[in-house]
């Protein structure tokens, strides 16, 4: 069964700052779904929140008035809900927890009170902001008993937004998750269990390798034993998941490995990164002075300078159209970058083109619940 596409990308809301990334510069002509990264929610309650409500809800972009009447929506929420009008194919999901904080899922999931108190604030944050779905990123279940809870609060959570969704008298609302590529957190998982639950499965199949490893090695690498992105789309299909609810990773960034003689090599150090040291926006690549190496029959590309001895890895367009033909091949959901921020060029979006017919689904634009005057009127 062909399924349409869904292609899907991060946006995070610390982007607007020295990194310049602004809503309006979303590709959202061809983009299905925005992952609106991050919300917390609290160990000691359950509470979700947001992170930045400066961000989030308040920053006044051009052509935002400061005099209209009434408790209005600005922010990055206001901008996407804006595009959700012109564009009725977005659909704007918010990712709550991440690497920063997953650490507060576990005292929050294995206790009732706690969950049901996620449940309904992760729903009214929903309604407030003019939200289509929640996204859990988890990161990552540590036991058995933890990966129960995980079950449960996924149940609860789609009962929830199925209660929601019937309350107003809407189409269903969506659930998804960041899914690990790792064996060794993929198999902590009751895959089976929770599928039932989910719209789609966002598969993290990146960072395979970093500064973690000994030896230089590629980041996110389609094919090979696992960690692999084929090897993950495998293990996830072999417990029950329909491959058209997968959607594989794709970096717009890469990992820097210094003073080596190349993949599989020993290294010296990571270089300073574009934010974070040893990681470089997609944009930035290749260095000055590499030359760029690519097998997209194996589904690896990298960069290599022979003259400072530094190892990137990465996805070149080349490769990242690769892993479209794979997506088609597999029917599989779709792609999904991290994040947005990372690539603003044209090349970098070609994959779209090679994805297939897009999910033209529509959008939710009804918020007669939330507490902002603006979006409970679909006013600007």
């Amino acid at each position: 069964m062909s399924v349409p596409k869904a292609n899907v990308a991060y946006f995070v809301n610390w982007g607007i700052y020295a990194r310049g990334y602004k809503p309006q510069q979303v590709p959202v002509e061809s983009l299905t779904h925005i992952l609106y990264a991050f919300a917390d929610c609290s160990p000691e309650t359950g509470e979700v929140k947001l992170t930045d409500s400066w961000s989030d809800e308040q920053i006044h972009y051009e052509g935002d008035s400061w005099n209209d009447q009434g408790n209005n929506l600005y922010g990055n929420f206001k901008q996407f809900s804006l595009l959700k009008r012109k564009h009725r194919h977005l659909k704007l999901i918010i990712s709550i927890g991440g690497w920063t904080f997953s650490s507060h899922f576990a005292p929050m999931a294995c206790d009732g009170s706690k969950r049901q108190r996620f449940v309904e604030t992760s729903l009214k944050l929903l309604e407030d902001n003019g939200l289509d779905g929640l996204d859990i990123d988890w990161e990552y279940p540590e036991n058995d008993s933890q990966a129960q809870d995980y079950v449960t609060l996924l149940r609860e959570l789609r009962e929830g937004l199925n209660a929601h969704a019937n309350k107003k008298g809407c189409p269903p609302y969506l659930l998804t998750i960041a899914a690990p590529c790792g064996p060794s957190k993929y198999e902590q998982l009751r895959i089976e269990e929770m599928d039932p639950f989910l719209d789609f499965w966002n598969l993290m199949a990146y960072d395979f390798s970093g500064s973690w490893e000994s030896v230089a090695g590629h980041q996110a690498n389609l094919f090979g034993p696992a960690p692999s992105g084929d090897a993950s789309v495998n293990y996830y299909t072999s417990k029950g998941v329909a491959p058209y609810k997968l959607v594989l990773g794709i970096p717009l960034y890469g990992r820097c490995f210094q003073n080596t003689e190349g993949p599989g090599k020993p290294y010296q150090g990571i270089g300073q990164g574009s934010w974070e040291a040893g990681v470089y926006d997609f944009k930035a690549l290749p260095l000055q002075g590499a030359s760029e190496q690519e097998q997209p029959e194996s589904g690896i590309s990298w960069s290599y300078n022979d003259s400072t001895r530094e190892m990137i890895s990465y996805d070149t367009v080349q490769v990242a159209l690769a892993k479209a033909r794979y997506i088609k091949a597999r029917n599989l959901k779709g792609a999904m970058y991290w994040e947005l921020s990372g690539d603003c060029s044209e090349d970098g979006r070609s994959i779209v083109k090679n994805l297939g017919n897009l999910d033209l689904s529509e959008n939710h634009l009804d918020y007669p619940f939330s507490k902002w005057d603006n979006i409970r009127n679909r006013q600007p």
